[in-house]
């Protein structure tokens, strides 16, 4: 970028002004860091820290807060609600799962054809296919070394 003394001028009086350099660089079309470098080589007075104090100067004042609590926060049942563990699990009705053969998912044919299907076998315990696709769909990974050979 080209400094024109018209742009010089122009940083110098918003530099003034206190605005921040993210606003002067909107207002002169350029980036903060081209403002920040600028004024640096202009020797303008640095920005007041928004961290720092100067000596005697009071913090601001934040709010308070809360301490954490420690331990339980919810409130302790109350001797009508407790149950003891034994009946409470016998409450719970058993959960019983179906016996029943899971069908085999493999897809046979063309998808959106009017002949395409599942192949409907039963399926292996603990895979989704039948041992005819399982045996197609699970190959055994070679070892590398039996490559080598």
């Amino acid at each position: 970028m080209e400094w024109t003394e018209e742009a010089i001028a122009k940083l110098r009086s918003l530099w003034a002004e206190g605005l921040s350099t993210a606003e002067i660089g909107r207002r002169l079309n350029i980036s903060k860091n081209a403002v920040v470098g600028k004024a640096h080589r202009l020797n303008l007075p640095p920005r007041p820290s928004p961290i720092r104090r100067h000596e005697g100067e009071a913090a601001i004042a934040r709010p308070v807060v809360p301490k954490r609590v420690q331990g339980a926060t919810l409130p302790p049942l109350s001797a009508s609600m407790s149950v003891p563990m034994p009946a409470l699990r016998a409450m719970i009705p058993a959960v019983k799962f179906s016996q029943r053969a899971t069908p085999c998912c493999w897809p046979i044919g063309e998808p959106g054809k009017p002949s395409f299907h599942f192949c409907n076998a039963s399926a292996v315990t603990g895979k989704p296919y039948c041992e005819e696709h399982a045996a197609i769909a699970y190959v055994r990974v070679r070892d590398r070394r039996e490559d080598a050979a």
